[in-house]
């Protein structure tokens, strides 16, 4: 049959155990702009053979289509690097990462996220938290930015390190221009 991609499956709330999934298509706590993100780490994943999203999907897709995002690299000298490592990720060294499940269980999982990595889906968790902390409307890119560095053993957080970016001062940085952001995953007020 050739080379045949799996399907990166969907999973309903119910068979969620009752945790709502986290499928862009339809959460409100999303922002239109980051819905379109994560469907454009789902076609990476599928067309990398990848049978989940990882952080270094959700990184390479913020990249391409969010500006601001991306504009929190934009003064990175290694930036061209970056981008180089994420575009070869197929044929180069994340190829040691197919059939390996990203989850250094630094960040809450959120069981049963079908589709993404353990580490990815509390990514996505991590990026509503924020967004409802601040109060002032759904995840954005840069929440989800933040998310994916908040772990230093996420594959984004390595990618960022193997390109020489800090991925701590990266997310410094974006939790430094964020009103009311967080600080080491919890809320700087204590709330």
């Amino acid at each position: 049959m050739g080379d045949v991609h799996p399907r990166i499956p969907r999973q309903s709330a119910r068979d969620q155990g009752g945790l709502p999934p986290v499928n862009p298509d339809d959460d409100a706590r999303l922002s239109a702009a980051l819905a379109a993100v994560v469907s454009g780490a789902r076609r990476r994943a599928l067309r990398d053979g990848d049978r989940q999203i990882d952080s270094a999907h959700l990184l390479h897709s913020l990249l391409d289509a969010d500006p601001e995002a991306y504009a929190v690299f934009e003064a990175e000298p290694q930036l061209p690097r970056l981008l180089g490592y994420l575009v070869q990720r197929s044929i180069g060294y994340g190829l040691r990462w197919q059939g390996i499940v990203e989850d250094s269980g630094a960040v809450p999982v959120v069981p049963s996220a079908e589709g993404f990595s353990p580490l990815a889906a509390g990514a996505m968790e991590y990026a509503c938290a924020r967004a409802d902390h601040r109060g002032d409307g759904p995840a954005s890119g840069i929440d989800l930015l933040a998310a994916i560095l908040v772990d230093p053993e996420s594959r984004a957080a390595e990618v960022l390190g193997r390109a020489g970016i800090d991925a701590r001062a990266v997310f410094t940085r974006i939790d430094d221009r964020l009103p009311g952001g967080f600080r080491g995953g919890q809320p700087r007020n204590g709330r």
